[in-house]
């Protein structure tokens, strides 16, 4: 297990390395100015020579990138300012290093992404296994029509609608918002619970669809089958044996979701006004800050490689046969 981890880790910081390649090309090597485009709108030509002297984008493209992967190790000085390792680079547009905003954002991004994941797992693991299990039925029947209906549904769209309607008008539910748990713990459920209701909501049904199709395809294999002609009962047919042989697709779609989610949920958090880093992803974009864009792309495909591991290890415990792949 530990020689099958190592491995994947390996594995996922040569993907890191490659990604990161990638994005300093799209961001800094493409770009007639790039120094303009990471100077913002609020650019002024003092600035501006500031930060070409800064970037030393005089430099060829290797010794950039160079000097990026050197900063992420042991730090880099932009001239007055000193952005401390890990650096991945300092947004001259509010005056801080990427990675401290990232930080400071991440906490809600976690807050919607884990709370959201909640409800989906719950809900629409949970509405697939019973469609499963009464196939045919009004249960499954009502269960895939309502999941039908979620699936239809834009986050951008239902947000607005179910907080104008439980929050302008009903006042059932408290207005979305982040709060730090630590400052009040029903104060940031209480925002939360819309954002994660809208975010599941939409996700619910697929997974509820995907469950039931999983299910049903593990309750028609062989093994499955031989184990109800034994005489095993059907609760321990369907959850130790056919519940089992259908978790890995969905552990695999989960993490991508989570990874997703925790790489910044943006239309949501946009929605709500969520301070996270799918809402800097946007007003990073609105800014024209160049680093700050760059440090939302890595701060994601770090999220979905992460998440990625944890899946593989997920895999490792439920099929030992991985473990040798």
């Amino acid at each position: 297990m530990l020689r099958f981890l190592i491995r994947r880790t390996l594995s996922a910081a040569l993907i890191l390395l490659v990604v990161s390649a990638v994005t300093y090309l799209l961001f800094f090597a493409l770009p007639s100015d790039p120094a303009l485009l990471a100077c913002g709108k609020q650019c002024t030509p003092q600035l501006l020579a500031t930060i070409r002297h800064n970037m030393g984008i005089d430099a060829p493209v290797p010794v950039q990138y160079w000097h990026f992967l050197v900063g992420v190790f042991a730090g880099r000085n932009f001239g007055a300012a000193s952005c401390p390792a890990p650096c991945l680079g300092y947004s001259f547009v509010n005056g801080r290093p990427v990675l401290q905003t990232l930080l400071n954002r991440f906490p809600a991004t976690a807050s919607v992404a884990l709370g959201a994941a909640v409800l989906v797992l719950t809900f629409g693991v949970g509405a697939g296994m019973i469609a499963a299990l009464r196939r045919g039925r009004a249960a499954d029947k009502v269960a895939m029509g309502l999941a039908l209906v979620g699936a239809s549904m834009q986050i951008y769209f239902f947000g607005i609608v179910v907080r104008y309607v439980f929050v302008d008008q009903l006042a059932w539910l408290p207005l979305p918002g982040y709060t730090s748990p630590g400052a009040s713990l029903t104060g940031w459920a209480g925002g939360m619970l819309l954002p994660w209701i809208t975010l599941a909501v939409v996700n619910v049904a697929t997974y509820a669809r995907f469950t039931r199709s999983s299910m049903l395809e593990s309750l028609s294999e062989e093994y499955v089958r031989a184990v109800r002609a034994k005489g095993l009962g059907p609760w321990g047919v369907y959850v130790k044996h056919a519940w089992r042989g259908a978790m890995t697709p969905i552990v695999t779609m989960f993490g991508i979701d989570l990874g997703l989610f925790l790489g910044g949920a943006l239309i949501t958090e946009t929605t709500f006004n969520i301070p996270g880093i799918g809402k800097l992803a946007v007003d990073s974009v609105a800014d024209s800050d160049l680093p700050m864009m760059m440090g939302t792309v890595l701060a994601a495909s770090t999220a979905m490689v992460l998440v990625n591991i944890a899946v593989d290890a997920c895999y490792a415990v439920i099929d030992p046969r991985v473990r040798a792949l």
